[in-house]
């Protein structure tokens, strides 16, 4: 007798407290015959994205990418795209051109997609460097990271990346190496997760994003001090079960939940961070999966502490 247990989804009981996060599975399916199996199957083939019902199967094409084409040229009909399959999008101005430079440039030679998102408007002063045809550019003036992701990261469209990293401008990746950090991540299966800061270059703002040495991630951090100590007790942000918005890294999955999460007038995204772990999932235990933050030294990077906001509030002054 075959049996089958497929968690639906997460609705309805879903808790936050100070101290804690869990998310429980409220709705369970026992498919217990091969019948209501093969049912299920056949109903999983036929299945079609909104608004394609019409269409022949044979031509509905449910992905898409940033891989850029020719506009002319003999294209062979058996020509396969050798597209990224990760994405790095940016927020950037052109004050920052040289740590922008370091990290584009890193991330396309470890064979990423790119997107620059120009909050200053200044998109043509950016030609002088070699990867400027090579990415796609965004401008819209004094709007933040969170703006373009909105609307110009959906979760379809970016549907054929495997990993988003969603970062800030001003990070330092001397000792960042893409491949590698990913090479963890699915190695440890982290469905949300950042670099680890250099505390000694770094402006550090929670301790938990700050590498340590001995290990290659962490899960969480140790303060016994003041009233706010995380010890083991401690089951929720920032002590556990938190990366911080200046550089998180979202599998395809996570990032579809992320989106959605993200409000249409959001402006610095302070909170979110608090509310990712709904997007981690969860093991058979029904405890988070906490988020992390890698910590070999390879994969450090560190912060800068300039921020776009300020650099967009300066604009604004102007």
């Amino acid at each position: 007798m075959a049996s089958l247990i497929l968690g639906v989804c997460f609705i309805g009981s879903a808790w936050l407290t100070r101290n804690s996060f869990m998310v429980y599975s409220t709705v369970d399916i026992e498919l217990n015959d091969e019948k209501e199996i093969s049912q299920f199957n056949k109903c999983k083939e036929n299945c079609r994205p909104f608004g394609s019902e019409s269409l022949p199967k044979g031509i509905v094409s449910t992905t898409s990418n940033f891989e850029m084409r020719p506009l002319w040229g003999p294209v062979s009909e058996n020509y396969e795209p050798k597209g990224s399959t990760n994405l790095l999008a940016i927020a950037v101005g052109i004050k920052q051109k040289e740590s922008v430079n370091k990290i584009v440039s890193k991330f396309l030679a470890n064979g990423f997609a790119v997107m620059a998102f120009h909050y200053d408007g200044v998109v043509d002063e950016w030609k002088g460097f070699g990867w400027h045809d090579k990415v796609i550019h965004v401008s819209a003036p004094s709007q933040t990271k969170m703006w373009f992701a909105k609307r110009f990261l959906h979760p379809d469209i970016v549907s054929e990346y495997d990993y988003i990293f969603l970062w800030d401008e001003d990070l330092g990746v001397e000792n960042f190496i893409p491949r590698r950090y990913l090479s963890i991540v699915r190695q440890e299966g982290l469905e949300i997760s950042q670099p680890a800061l250099d505390p000694r270059k770094s402006k550090v703002h929670h301790r938990i994003t700050a590498r340590m040495r001995g290990s290659k991630f962490h899960r969480r951090y140790y303060d016994s001090r003041g009233g706010g100590k995380c010890d083991n007790n401690s089951t929720g942000p920032p002590c556990a079960g938190w990366v911080e918005m200046m550089a998180p890294v979202y599998s395809k999955a996570a990032w579809r939940c992320a989106w959605y999460m993200i409000q249409n007038d959001l402006i610095h995204g302070w909170g979110l961070d608090m509310q990712l772990g709904y997007c981690a999932q969860v093991n058979s235990s029904l405890e988070l999966t906490v988020l992390f933050c890698l910590e070999a030294l390879i994969n450090s990077v560190y912060h800068r502490g300039i921020g776009q906001l300020k650099l967009v509030w300066s604009m604004q002054s102007m």
